[in-house]
């Protein structure tokens, strides 16, 4: 006798079901865990651009303060707790100086642009502020603006002095 085909077929698809339930009960699975750990410091970084800059002679009769030949671009970046705040200060390492002749540093001063940089006068013996950021990590960009007074007092020579200007992220 024959048997129809669609019992051999149903005959079949069972077998396979029941073959493919049977290897599934054999299966297994199982889970792992990765624990990532990053390290994130307090980190400064300061640039000047250009890194020096000069004051052209002029008569102080008309020019009674003179404009250094570039403004000097500064780009703070820092980072920090979101509870500390970044400064940035300004100190000079003497008055400038040409040979034995000296011509007081207070006489530099600056404007900058924009906040939070400051304006200001340099100093040799304190730090003056330069900028104070706001509490937490960033990146800042601003320019400054030097100027110098000028006077007939002043003898002749070739003055320089250098300014050192820290960023600190505590």
């Amino acid at each position: 006798m024959k048997r129809p085909h669609s019992l051999v077929l149903g005959c079949g698809i069972v077998a396979l079901a029941i073959l493919f339930n049977g290897m599934a009960a054999f299966a297994g699975s199982t889970t792992a865990t990765l624990t990532i750990n990053a390290t994130v410091s307090s980190r400064a970084e300061l640039t000047l651009s250009p890194t020096s800059i000069t004051f052209p002679d002029a008569s102080p009769t008309s020019s009674p303060t003179v404009a250094a030949n570039s403004t000097v671009a500064v780009t703070a970046n820092v980072r920090t707790a979101s509870t500390s705040t970044a400064t940035l200060t300004a100190l000079a390492n003497g008055d400038l100086v040409s040979g034995s002749n000296t011509i007081p540093i207070s006489n530099v001063t600056w404007t900058a642009t924009p906040s939070p940089f400051i304006a200001g006068t340099m100093n040799k013996t304190t730090a003056q502020s330069a900028a104070t950021f706001s509490a937490g990590s960033g990146s800042y960009s601003g320019t400054y603006t030097f100027s110098m007074a000028n006077s007939w007092s002043y003898n002749t020579g070739s003055y320089s002095q250098t300014v050192t200007y820290t960023l600190t992220a505590p």
